[in-house]
């Protein structure tokens, strides 16, 4: 599903893409009435916050360990990658162990690649997470929801009002299954593969993590809130919780390849096919 929908956004833009697809007007008078409208072609959703905020009185998500400060980009000082804070209590011991050991690389100067970074998939949660800096996009069908990320056309699908396969194939975006709850957009993953990271603190997982995103648009329609739950009982000891916001921007969609516009070929560990397609 990843594969041939993103070949297609590859080759034809996202222009091609929304013409298969009714207008949006139509495609909301299609749906429930409550059901709300995260789509257009003229507006996207946009975050620079690669942190889950906590949930007041929750598990608390990861957090930097403040012996090595984050700094980020443009900021006038020499940036660094985000090192994990292991005091964290929900941890099993060998995800303790294995990030104690990339914290430690990191710190002696390893280059601590991202999904972005390498022009791979990002997985469940980090679609939400690791995904910033550049706008996410919508298209809102009766029977699908996609959502499109624009930095290299990276594209989730979540399956409406059906229930899960027995027993799906683990994938980059696993199997997502959505409904409406009045404002508010569910949407059930499991089927994850463990290829991909939680977190921008790199923290692994197992084939059995299980994410319950809840998408609403709040104050005023200026901002769209995704609450996280994620459950991995042989990553974590307990579930936890976290919020992710996007500011809605007014700007069309602009197609970006990952590998064509990296700059920095020479740092980054991009993926190269070893024989032609045809």
């Amino acid at each position: 599903m990843f594969t041939s929908l993103t070949a297609k956004l590859v080759g034809s833009g996202l222009a091609a893409v929304l013409a298969c697809v009714p207008p949006i007007t139509e495609v909301a008078a299609q749906q429930n009435a409550s059901a709300p409208n995260f789509s257009s072609s003229e507006f996207g959703w946009l975050t620079f916050n690669n942190e889950f905020l906590a949930v007041p009185g929750g598990v608390r998500p990861m957090r930097n360990d403040p012996a090595y400060p984050f700094v980020p980009n443009n900021t006038g000082r020499q940036p660094t990658y985000r090192i994990a804070d292991l005091t964290n209590p929900n941890l099993k011991p060998w995800v303790k162990e294995r990030m104690k050991k990339d914290n430690g690389e990191v710190i002696a100067g390893k280059i601590a690649f991202g999904p972005r970074s390498s022009c791979r998939p990002a997985g469940i949660p980090g679609f939400i997470i690791l995904f910033g800096f550049q706008p996410v996009y919508f298209v809102q069908t009766p029977k699908e929801v996609w959502m499109i990320y624009s930095g290299d056309q990276q594209v989730r699908r979540v399956y409406l009002d059906m229930p899960h396969s027995a027993s799906p194939k683990p994938s980059w975006y696993g199997e997502s299954i959505g409904h409406y709850e009045g404002d508010t957009l569910v949407v059930d993953t499991i089927g994850l593969s463990d290829k991909t990271f939680v977190d921008g603190f790199r923290t692994p997982h197992t084939e059995k993590l299980h994410v319950v995103e809840r998408w609403k648009v709040i104050d005023g329609g200026k901002v769209l809130e995704v609450n996280v739950k994620v459950d991995d009982p042989d990553t974590y000891y307990e579930p936890w919780s976290g919020i992710q916001r996007y500011d809605r921007v007014e700007q069309p969609w602009t197609e970006q390849i990952c590998a064509e516009n990296n700059q920095h070929l020479f740092d980054y560990h991009i993926p190269v096919e070893n024989k032609p397609d045809f």
